[in-house]
């Protein structure tokens, strides 16, 4: 089979989608049984991903990568290419073409919560996804929840829609937490349904407490309404105990899991939620506000806090960072929690939804 993919969250600096891509992509590079398969990856500029370019093909098509690169000038280049699939992984897809597609819809939050973009841009995301979501042989889900909420706000039909949970790859081997400095971690990129700024406040009755402990922001500001993360550090007189960085780099980000003692990941609306499951991987149990996704996706590996209770955020703050028996409570529940994300088990099964896609009188299996 002949399958091609939608790149372009492999440029420049990946985030979730990209470490989505990614993850799927060593899989089926390594995996012997996927070796009869050509994959064609596709995307505007040059890939920030060491792939083998033996099992790997890569095609540049011109464009800046935006909506009119999707739907006019990719739909072009993948006719030229005999494809029997094309895999989208970021949300929308080419909408006139006669390639089957198998769509990743990884949630619905511009349905879910329209005031949390930008008019043209959530408009843009309401109707690409919708049209692409229709248009597609199949959709993949990465939670339960997600699944839900593609059926009830899209309206898809429940056999077209395929649960497959991503893996998560542990950032530090035999993670030792005993030495660790009391260091609180937050990966993600700031949108305003994570509530980074209520974060920020809720760990400053910490810091006071206690004058070793730390608070480390990664990830890049892509609220709306704008919301101003350093001024809410300095507001709480926090500026040499809050690190925020925008970016790091790989080995950085390896030695902040490998170094830190917790994580927080506020976030009222996601459709799985991969730091927090990155950060247990590590070694890092973790606080969370008490959603149904969260609470699927690291099940008992977590301390749930209600939206809005800066007090009882605060405590359990502290608890997962200085209570013992809280956090061997949590530790122990890891490996139950994460062994539902493993990339093995996840690049088999979307491999199995797109040749159900390419040949729709084969049911999909669990492996080929």
């Amino acid at each position: 089979m002949r399958i091609g993919i939608d790149a372009r969250e492999l440029c420049g600096r990946s985030t979730g989608v990209g470490r989505y891509l990614s993850g799927l992509l060593d899989e089926w590079s390594s995996q012997e049984n996927q070796r009869r398969h050509e994959f064609v990856l596709y995307a505007h500029t040059s890939l920030n991903y060491g792939f083998d370019s033996r099992r790997l093909l890569f095609r540049t098509v011109p464009g800046d990568g935006g909506t009119v690169w999707e739907q006019i000038h990719l739909p072009i280049a993948v006719r030229h290419d005999h494809l029997d699939v094309l895999f989208a992984p970021a949300y929308t897809a080419p909408l006139v073409g006669s390639i089957p597609t198998v769509v990743a819809i990884h949630d619905v939050s511009f349905l879910a919560h329209p005031e949390w973009f930008r008019t043209r841009e959530g408009l843009r995301r309401r109707l690409l996804t919708r049209r692409a979501a229709e248009a597609a042989r199949a959709i993949i889900a990465i939670s339960e929840f997600s699944k839900r909420e593609l059926l009830e706000r899209l309206g898809i039909p429940e056999h077209r829609v395929h649960v497959v949970p991503p893996g998560v790859k542990p950032f530090v081997k035999a993670p030792s937490t005993a030495a660790r400095e009391p260091r609180l971690l937050f990966v993600g990129s700031i949108f305003n349904r994570r509530h980074v700024p209520d974060l920020i406040r809720a760990f400053a009755p910490l810091a006071e407490r206690h004058p070793d402990v730390s608070l480390d922001i990664v990830g890049d500001n892509r609220s709306y309404p704008h919301e101003d993360v350093q001024q809410a550090i300095a507001s709480e007189g926090l500026n040499q105990r809050v690190r925020w960085q925008q970016y790091v780099s790989e080995d950085a980000l390896h030695a902040l899991y490998a170094t830190s003692r917790a994580f927080a990941f506020l976030s009222e609306y996601e459709g799985l939620g991969l730091p927090p499951l990155e950060g247990l991987a590590a070694g890092l149990p973790a606080v969370l506000l008490d959603t149904p996704v969260a609470r699927e996706s690291c099940g008992n590996a977590a301390i749930y806090v209600p939206l809005g209770e800066r007090l009882a955020i605060t405590n359990a703050l502290e608890d997962v960072l200085f209570d013992e028996n809280q956090r061997a409570r949590m530790l122990a529940a890891a490996p139950a929690a994460l062994a539902k994300y493993q990339w093995p088990h996840a690049a088999s099964r979307t491999m199995a939804v797109l040749k159900q896609a390419a040949s729709p009188s084969q049911p999909v299996s669990e492996r080929e």
